[in-house]
Parts: C-alpha cells; sequence; structure tokens
C-alpha cells in the first residue's frame, strides 16, 4: 500500500514537471514577458544571475531581446534593458512601480525603522531634502582637509602601507576601512569619528552583511550573519542616540555637522525629527557614503595600476593645476582635474557599484512600441551597468580608457527638463546610457559628495605613490550586493620623493 501511493506521488509529480517544462516551451503569450527556460521551478535563474548577472543578462537579450521574464528564487522578476528600459524604471510613475515595497524587506533591518524605504516616498523624499541641505559646496570645502588628513594617519599605520619606501598594498583589507574613516569624519563630525576604531568598523562590516543576495529574498531567515547584522544596529544605534540625548542635555549652540543639521530639520507640518529617525539616517548616510567610495577607490588603484602612464599623466595634472610644489588640496580647484573626473567616470562606467536596480510593480504595465504588458506583482529590473559597457554607445567598451571622456558630451546635457521630487531641482536624465547615480526621485544625493570624495582620495595616492597592479585587474564579485573586486586586491606601491 506504501510502495502504491509513493508510485502515485511520484507519477504525479513527474507529470507536473513535465507540463511545468513543456508550459515554458510552448505556451508563449505574446502579450507577456518571454521567460527564461529554466530546468528548476523555484530557483529558476538564481544560480546563472547569481554568478554572473552582466553575462546572463546579454545572454537573455540574445536570446529574448530586452524584455524578459525570470525566475528567481520564486519571485518573477522581469528585466527591461537598454536605455528604454532605464528611463522605463527610473522615470516610472509611483502608482505604477514602488521602490519601497522592492527594498523595505532588505534595507529595514540595515538602516532601521522609519528611514529610507520604510516610511511612504513623500516622508523618504523630505528626509532626502534634509541631508541635502547639509552637503553643499561649503561643506566640501572644509571636507576636503579631513579627507586627506585622514588618509595621512591611516596609511601611516597599515599594516601593508607604512612609511616605507615601497612595498604591497592589500587594498580589500584596507580600503573599506579608509574611507569608513575619512567618510566619518566628514559627513558623521569629529565627535563621532573619535569613537570609531577597529571593534566599530567591525560592527559596520557585520551591518553591511545585511547586504547579501540572500536577504533580499530571504530576510528573516536565523542565519548568524543577521544576528551579527542586527547587534551591530542596536550598538550603532545607541551610539547616535546617546550624542542626540548628551547634545540635548548640554543645551549647546548648534553646529554644523550632519547631526546638528537633522536635529534643527522640521517636517512640512512642523514637527522635528524624533531621535531614533536621526540616528537611523545617520546609519543611511554613513553606508551610502562608504559604499560607493571604498569599492569604486579599489577599482580605481586596480585600473590605474594596469596603466602606469595614466598615473604620471593625473600626476602632471596635479603639478598643473596646484603647481610644481603642489599646494593642498581644495575642493574649488577639483572643476580643472578633467583627467581626475575622467578616471572616476571611467572606473564607474565599468563598474557600476549596484548592477541590478528594482521596483515592484503595482499594476499591469504596457511597454511602449511593443504588444507586452508586464503584470503586477512582478519586479521590474533595470541593468545601466550593461548600456555603459554597450558598443553601440561606447567604442572598445570594455577597455579603460579615461580619455575618451574628453570628447564625449555629458549625458545630463541632452535631458534639460529638470523636476522637484521634493529635494530640489534635478535632471530626469534617465536616457542616457551612463547612470552610476541613478536617475528621477531616486536619484542618489550623495553624487556631489561622492564625487569630491573620490577626486580627493584619487588626488592623494597620485600624490604620494606609483604603483602597479599585481597580478592583473581582479575580476567582480557578485556574491554581495555592491559589485566589489574579487581577491586578492594587491597593489606594489612605490612612495614619491
Amino acid at each position: 500500500m506504501v510502495v502504491s501511493m509513493v508510485s502515485i506521488l511520484l507519477s504525479v509529480g513527474l507529470a507536473w514537471y513535465v507540463g511545468y517544462i513543456a508550459n515554458q516551451i510552448f505556451n508563449r503569450d505574446p502579450k507577456r514577458p518571454p521567460v527564461v527556460f529554466h530546468w528548476f521551478p523555484f530557483i529558476g535563474s538564481a544560480v546563472t544571475y547569481g554568478i554572473d548577472p552582466y553575462v546572463f543578462f546579454r545572454q537573455c537579450r540574445a536570446k529574448y531581446g530586452d524584455v524578459f521574464t525570470f525566475v528567481l528564487m520564486g519571485r518573477k522578476i522581469t528585466a527591461y534593458l537598454g536605455v528604454k528600459g532605464n528611463d522605463f524604471l527610473f522615470n516610472g510613475k509611483l502608482a505604477d512601480l514602488s521602490a519601497e515595497e522592492a527594498y523595505s524587506h532588505l534595507t529595514t533591518p540595515v538602516f532601521g525603522k522609519d528611514v529610507v524605504y520604510d516610511v511612504p516616498n513623500h516622508v523618504l523624499m523630505e528626509h532626502k531634502k534634509f541631508i541635502k541641505s547639509g552637503l553643499g559646496f561649503d561643506q566640501f570645502r572644509a571636507y576636503v582637509p579631513l579627507i586627506v588628513n585622514e588618509m595621512h594617519d591611516f596609511l601611516a599605520k597599515a599594516p601593508t602601507w607604512g612609511p616605507g619606501k615601497s612595498g604591497v598594498a592589500d587594498l580589500l583589507a584596507t580600503m573599506p576601512v579608509m574611507t569608513i574613516y575619512t567618510a566619518s569624519r566628514t559627513l558623521q563630525g569629529e565627535e563621532v569619528r573619535a569613537g570609531f576604531n577597529a571593534g566599530f568598523a567591525d560592527l559596520y562590516h557585520d551591518l553591511d552583511q545585511g547586504f547579501t543576495p540572500i536577504n533580499f529574498i530571504f530576510p528573516w531567515l536565523p542565519l548568524p550573519r543577521n544576528k551579527r547584522r542586527d547587534r551591530a544596529h542596536n550598538i550603532m544605534a545607541e551610539t547616535y542616540l546617546n550624542i542626540i540625548k548628551k547634545r540635548r542635555a548640554a543645551h549647546e549652540n548648534p553646529g554644523t555637522d550632519m547631526i546638528w543639521t537633522l536635529m534643527g530639520s522640521r517636517y512640512r507640518d512642523g514637527r522635528p525629527l524624533k531621535d531614533h529617525e536621526i540616528a537611523n539616517m545617520m546609519i543611511a548616510l554613513l553606508m551610502a557614503g562608504q559604499h560607493t567610495s571604498a569599492a569604486t577607490i579599489m577599482w580605481i588603484l586596480s585600473l590605474l595600476g594596469s596603466k602606469p602612464e595614466v598615473i604620471e599623466m593625473l600626476y602632471e595634472e596635479q603639478k598643473r593645476v596646484f603647481g610644481k610644489e603642489l599646494r593642498p588640496l581644495d575642493f574649488d580647484s577639483y572643476k580643472d582635474l578633467h583627467l581626475v573626473n575622467y578616471v572616476i567616470r571611467e572606473a564607474l562606467r565599468l563598474h557600476p557599484p549596484i548592477h541590478s536596480i528594482m521596483r515592484k510593480v503595482k499594476r499591469n504595465l504596457a511597454v511602449p512600441g511593443t504588444k507586452i504588458v508586464i503584470p503586477a506583482g512582478h519586479h521590474l529590473l533595470a541593468a545601466p551597468g550593461v548600456t555603459a559597457t554597450d558598443e553601440e554607445f561606447f567604442a572598445h567598451a570594455k577597455d579603460f580608457d579615461p580619455e575618451r571622456w574628453n570628447s564625449r558630451v555629458n549625458e545630463d546635457e541632452g535631458d534639460v527638463e529638470r523636476v522637484d521630487y521634493g529635494y530640489g531641482l534635478v535632471t530626469k536624465g534617465a536616457a542616457s546610457p551612463f547612470l552610476p547615480f541613478g536617475a528621477g526621485r531616486h536619484r542618489c544625493i550623495g553624487e556631489q559628495f561622492a564625487t569630491m570624495h573620490l577626486c580627493t582620495l584619487v588626488s592623494t595616492f597620485v600624490r604620494e605613490y606609483k604603483w602597479t597592479t599585481v597580478g592583473g585587474v581582479p575580476k567582480v564579485d557578485y556574491s554581495s550586493m555592491v559589485a566589489l573586486p574579487l581577491g586578492p586586491v594587491k597593489i606594489a606601491w612605490e612612495r614619491r620623493e
């Protein structure tokens, strides 16, 4: 009897599986995006997508076109590639596409309640306005020498850098720590930076581990890293709450750092920010300020080390702009550092920090110019990194060639339409093949800070060192949500006279 029951269940299961495969092959609805063929239900294309998203995207594009659906651990993800896909997602209407429903389950355990995607969009726009008010040019002018001092202090003590004349540096071990120190000193203020040590950097690392692909699907799993994530958030939030409490009790005159900025901010209805909102926004701000810089400076140093002649061109530019004696860096001169800015752009073009941008589809969406309708409930995906490395837009697209930007028109200049989503006018800009900071209402407000931060980091390295990349430019590690170089990532450096 038991054997018969098992046989029946196996037969039913086999019949269902055969039907599942046959449905993929034969039951194509021309009004729905084509589904990427997969052998395993629920798992779908998770393995091939996870190994190298860009290889996966290009293979699917060649077979299915710009719009296709793939299954990712039970979720239906509809990718819309190309410039039109970028614009479709970034400038989609709130009634049609939701970033909050796509990301809140991933970001809220990391950043905390009532900030980022744990609030309605109109509240997020107010939060962005508060933060943007503390990221002006006056602040940037003050930040540059602070970053340089932090770099000197860190590099003098780091084991693979130190005071010697030459050495081999481990970028994966040193750059994330250095950038969290520089970001905290500038974005957070002296009081917060003074409390940073190796232990706090470890807490940040534990918090950062919450941004793993598995947590995009299953954020509730009782994994050890998720327990460390929750512990790290609680300790970091308590640190900020204690600072806020201490300041309120002391009745000090408001300063100009970001905590004071947020403490003095008011919503449109006149109510102040709650202390836990300020604390959680400071955590989000620190992570946002560190992520792009840490990943991008590693890519820049690796890419430049593969072309030492570009390093010397950058050094000559430093002397041309700041004089042969190399007077101290200053923010107002950065506009004249054309090659430095080209290097940053080129690194972001080849290695944008985020490879997949998601939105939850709220209602059926017709794809313009086609019969395809993207069903409500799907996740819409755009991948600006695909267009950024497409030969259609960039000749020799896989090559590191900073000087290509010398003859390219700034992509934003072609899109003069500006929109205020609640935190100031920004260009819609989604018609560009190059969108490392996004576009539309969710465009990164830290773009100018990141550029200033990276300009200072690169300029300081060029002034202090010559270097070559050990073992060639690394491949990409797609195991986290941010595309980091795959270790080992080392450079052989020599201190300039």
